[in-house]
Parts: C-alpha cells; structure tokens; sequence
C-alpha cells in the first residue's frame, strides 16, 4: 500500500466511477484527502488506457471532467495537492 495515498491493491479493482462518488460524497473530514487520492489515481490509470482507445471520446470526457471536479474540492476544502491530481 502506497500509505500517501491510500492506494492498495484492494482499490484498484475498484472502477473509477465509485472511487470518484466516494471522494464526492466523503463526509469524515479526516478521510477526504485518501478518497480525493484514490478516485484521483483511479481516473489517471484510466485516462491512460483511453489515451490511445479509437472507441468514442465520452468515457475519456468524463474521466476528464472528474479529474478537474476533485481538483476543485480539493481547492474548495483548502487541501494540499497531490502529486496525481491532474
């Protein structure tokens, strides 16, 4: 386990979508920062295996659009950046 961003092998079955709606909706204060890290390092992973994809562009727009919404609660919650965040 990558202990800087909560990132285990446990996590990255998980699909990049219900990391993302868990960092939305995470309400321990204590938590957030692992959640934003997880749901942020889910949705490069995934970027990267669209980047070269021919299938159509909206699951890739998506990962996009999510990838600058955690920045933004990031920003909003005053948390540091990681090193992952896009």
């Amino acid at each position: 386990m990558d202990s800087a961003v909560g990132f285990t092998a446990s996590t990255a079955s998980i699909p990049w979508r219900a990391l993302y709606l868990q960092a939305l909706f995470e309400t321990d204060r204590s938590q957030i920062c692992i959640r934003i890290a997880q749901a942020e390092r889910a949705l490069l992973r995934r970027e990267h295996e669209l980047y070269n994809d021919p299938s159509p562009r909206s699951e890739r727009d998506a990962v996009i659009n999510a990838l600058h919404a955690l920045h933004a609660l990031r920003s909003c919650l005053g948390l540091v950046q990681t090193a992952f965040a896009a």
